[in-house]
């Protein structure tokens, strides 16, 4: 079997192996700076009541722990954890339109991140939610729209 070639891909730049291919995949780093800015959307479309965008900005999340469970598997563990204790109860409470729950636990998903950054080696990274919300996206309630 050492004989084979690796599998290649073809483009018009050149060719790449598989392993190339894999090794170009974002890990967690690359990963949270997304987490981040779609963690930090979602508060500000709750707060403002345009509950689609925290549902979509959840959804958007919970794509993101995946892409990093595939390419961290070591993570899988603290990701799923995560997800359970922090993203299940905001999913319900995004559905039930109700702030003054999702905003607790926000800031729960908040304290575990920063646990999660010392636990992983990472305790200079500690996260906190920005005083403004983002002001590219409008964040009020919206209207169904068909």
């Amino acid at each position: 079997m050492a004989d084979e070639k690796p599998i290649v891909g073809h483009t018009k730049h050149g060719e790449l192996t598989l392993d190339q291919l894999a090794e170009l995949q974002p890990g967690l780093g690359t990963l949270m700076r997304d987490v981040s800015e779609r963690y930090w959307i979602l508060y500000y479309a709750a707060k403002g009541g345009n509950w689609g965008l925290a549902a979509y900005e959840l959804r958007g999340l919970r794509s993101l722990f995946k892409k990093g469970i595939m390419t961290r598997p070591k993570y899988q563990g603290m990701l799923d954890n995560f997800a359970e204790k922090i993203f299940d109860p905001l999913e319900n409470h995004i559905a039930g339109k109700d702030f003054s729950a999702f905003e607790k636990a926000y800031i729960q998903g908040v304290e575990l991140a920063n646990k999660m950054h010392i636990a992983s080696n990472h305790g200079e990274i500690i996260w906190k939610l920005p005083p403004n919300p983002p002001q590219h996206l409008d964040l009020g309630p919206q209207s169904e729209k068909k």
